[in-house]
């Protein structure tokens, strides 16, 4: 059985060093921000080129903490994609404000900066709805950011703060800056099958703005002030266990190097589906490079060839089958079927293949020559 996720063969190449450090922190028994989060922070912002990075105890938390910290709550509205996981809209709702979403660019499934621009000017048109536009949660789905160039000239005209969900792009670049450099602040995940994962739950959040982050720390340790008992605000209990900061540390020694083999392995997929018919493969638009959290194809007859390649031994995901608009969780919000038709013909046919830095070539052809069986098969739609 092909792996989706091959965890176990980094874990071959870097155990003794994940080890090692595990057991300084066992010596140590600072167990709760440990000197390993305060390393893992300063490496985390050099490599991403921010000021400032703020860990945390997941990806939610991580867009939680930007929102609080903006002060969002109730009659707020915040625009983003619905073509993302639950955790990117959740967050708006648990505040108490109201994610307004908004359809992707087709080609990169990405936040669409024309799409915005219109949904933040016909926001007071809306019928059954008086909110105050405060900010934008743009996602770099996939490995890939998202437009920022764009997007944040979109919200300046609108005075709305931008916050990059960089959870699937961390270690991807847009002309020539890092993921989770591209917005006022930047938001990633550490669950172990992103790019960068730890052993558990982490996240992190990245600023240039030194106030904003001092509010971040503050607010991820039940809003603390100068001491331990001296609450200024109401916050959280979201700190990086210092365990996961070890492990996070050992893994960002070869982070660089699984990107690379990341792209390869991308380019190794693109080039054996250019002869099947039918299949659209990713774009990276120029001037930026994915990290390429996933390999996600477009197939007609998708669940049908999913099934299939379920058949042949090979796993496959799809990210995501139900846009967020559609979903029960926000069914208040009045959308229907059609109201975002990129999204939802996104979610019809995007298949995700067996994808990660230790991918055999032959594996991929295996993968491949049984993509181009199902699709020769299977009888598919005329359109995707």
């Amino acid at each position: 059985m092909i792996p989706f996720i091959d965890l176990k063969a980094q874990r071959a190449r870097i155990g003794a060093e994940v080890e090692r450090r595990i057991q300084c922190v066992l010596r140590h028994g600072n167990f709760i921000m440990g000197q390993e989060v305060a390393e893992l922070e300063s490496r985390l912002g050099q490599f991403c080129g921010v000021r400032h990075a703020v860990s945390c105890s997941s990806g939610t938390d991580a867009l939680l903490l930007v929102l609080m910290a903006h002060g969002v709550g109730p009659g707020d509205a915040v625009f983003t994609t619905p073509f993302t996981f639950i955790a990117t809209a959740e967050v708006i709702s648990l505040l108490g404000a109201t994610p307004v979403f908004v359809d992707i660019d087709p080609e990169t499934y990405n936040l669409d900066p024309d799409s915005l621009d219109a949904a933040i000017a016909g926001l007071g048109d809306a019928p059954g709805r008086s909110l105050t536009p405060r900010g934008v949660i743009a996602v770099d789905l996939f490995g890939l950011a998202a437009d920022y160039q764009r997007i944040n000239a979109v919200a300046a005209k609108h005075g709305l703060f931008v916050l990059e969900d960089a959870a699937q792009s961390f270690g991807g670049l847009s002309h020539g800056r890092r993921a989770g450099s591209l917005a006022h602040a930047a938001a990633t995940s550490f669950f172990p099958a992103k790019p960068l994962g730890c052993y558990g739950d982490g996240g992190a959040v990245f600023t240039d703005d030194g106030d904003f982050a001092d509010v971040l720390r503050s607010l991820r340790v039940h809003g603390k002030g100068d001491t331990k008992y001296d609450n200024v605000r109401i916050g959280l209990n979201a700190r990086l266990d210092t365990l996961q900061a070890a492990i996070l540390l050992a893994k960002l020694d070869i982070f660089p190097d699984e990107l690379e083999k990341r792209r390869l392995a991308a380019q190794t997929y693109t080039r054996l589906a250019a002869g099947i018919l039918g299949v659209v493969v990713p774009v990276v638009p120029e001037g930026c490079e994915s990290a390429w959290a996933q390999y996600t194809l477009r197939v007609p007859g998708r669940d049908g060839v999913q099934a299939a390649l379920k058949a042949a031994g090979i796993p496959t995901a799809v990210y995501y089958a139900t846009p967020l608009h559609l979903q029960k969780a926000f069914a208040h919000l009045g959308y229907a079927p059609g109201d975002l038709p990129h999204s939802e013909a996104a979610a019809r046919s995007v298949l995700s293949l067996p994808f990660h830095p230790y991918l055999e070539p032959e594996t991929q052809r295996e993968v491949m020559r049984a993509l181009g069986a199902c699709l020769a098969d299977i009888p598919v739609p005329t359109s995707l």
